[in-house]
């Protein structure tokens, strides 16, 4: 990939989110061809590497350093050569580095392509047991209560079931949130997926609170649940 004259490519690589057996072929096939893996985080990225035996360099690429390490990156992709994207866990740029680089790549004319995989959270809809048709991605609810409380505010009456990612430090505050703006709303609370000790929970947000009281959040969330009591 890297011998042709002509612009580079940006490949937008899934990861697995848990499991190393996640990873496609086809992720394995561009991860070895491409010039340049850039990471969120090297080490991480480097022991999926060492499980694929993919001796492909790797260059550090998180939120912090994205802004400043574009240009370099979008200098390296115009010259030629292929760079593949990958966050630490899923799928690059859904709540992960890449929101900057992306659209810098298609604006400068690189080719960028998609190659598809594992999602938390799409894995998570799937088996919520709410209705998939119509949905809506809300990342991170925000970390400061004032903030928080805007954005589930804005979510009274959203029709789509709703899904975000929350961090075991932070679920109580947000369960709480969530039931103190929307009510004792029907979630699905999934902890952990494709991992040794994944869960999936079924019920209220009272429920999974009074859960949680008992047992103590570890692991990686996502929340998937409607704006309003059925």
């Amino acid at each position: 990939m890297g011998e042709s004259s002509a612009a580079g490519t940006l490949y937008l690589v899934a990861t697995p989110i848990g499991n190393l057996g996640d990873l496609t072929a086809r992720a394995v096939e561009v991860l070895r061809a491409v010039d340049l893996i850039a990471a969120e985080d090297t080490r991480h990225a480097k022991i999926l590497l060492a499980r694929y035996e993919i001796p492909t360099p790797v260059e550090s690429f998180y939120d912090a350093v994205e802004r400043a390490k574009t240009p370099e990156l979008l200098r390296r992709l115009a010259g030629g050569e292929s760079v593949a994207l990958v966050s630490d866990a899923g799928t690059p740029g859904v709540a992960d580095p890449g929101g900057h680089l992306i659209p810098q790549a298609i604006a400068a004319g690189i080719s960028v392509v998609a190659i598809p995989g594992p999602c938390a959270a799409i894995a998570a809809l799937t088996v919520s047991g709410l209705p998939m048709e119509r949905f809506v991605f809300e990342g991170y609810l925000p970390m400061k209560p004032g903030p928080r409380r805007r954005r589930l505010e804005t979510l009274k009456g959203e029709p789509r079931t709703i899904v975000c990612y929350e961090t075991p430090h932070r679920l109580m505050k947000s369960l709480a949130a969530i039931q103190e703006v929307l009510g004792d709303v029907p979630m699905s609370v999934a902890r952990e997926l494709t991992k040794q000790f994944e869960e999936v929970r079924r019920g209220t947000v009272a429920e999974h609170l009074a859960h949680f009281e008992q047992h103590p959040p570890r692991g990686e969330f996502v929340l998937v649940f409607h704006s309003t009591i059925t």
